[in-house]
């Protein structure tokens, strides 16, 4: 039987993904995810509980990640919303944009897509949605 042990983040691991699976479909989860295998599909966590995906060396997502903590070691194509914490490890592939609200990267890993500051998309909406909008033309007639 699996028992939840802390990661090497102190973070608990609740659920691991062997490096043998492979999911395609999304996965919801709480608590904390360990991914050594492969996952095809969107990776969210439950609305409001605590979740930490670990993404490991090996371990590869393709889709969209939402969750509050996220940490990258591995292969992930997909954009990343994380509402609290982002850690990109020194053998991260990010192929997608990444919002954060603090993230930290390693020396080695490599982002291919944009770092967006969570304040800062929220303000760029806010600034976008107060824009006036432009006037129809004026029928001829």
């Amino acid at each position: 039987m699996f028992k939840p042990k802390p990661g090497r983040h102190g973070e608990t691991i609740d659920t691991l993904i062997g490096p043998q699976v492979v999911i395609r479909g999304d996965v919801v989860f709480s608590g904390g995810l360990y991914v050594e295998g492969r996952i095809h599909g969107k990776v969210l966590a439950e609305d409001g509980a605590p979740a930490v995906l670990t993404l490991a060396e090996q371990g590869s997502i393709e889709g969209e990640v939402r969750v509050p903590v996220v940490v990258v070691d591995g292969q992930l194509q997909g954009d990343v919303h994380a509402s609290e914490r982002v850690e990109l490890a020194s053998k991260a592939r990010v192929l997608g944009n990444v919002h954060y609200k603090v993230v930290e990267m390693r020396a080695g890993a490599t982002l291919t897509g944009r770092l967006i500051h969570s304040d800062a998309a929220q303000a760029e909406a806010v600034a976008s949605a107060a824009a006036p909008l432009p006037f129809p033309a004026a029928a001829n007639g």
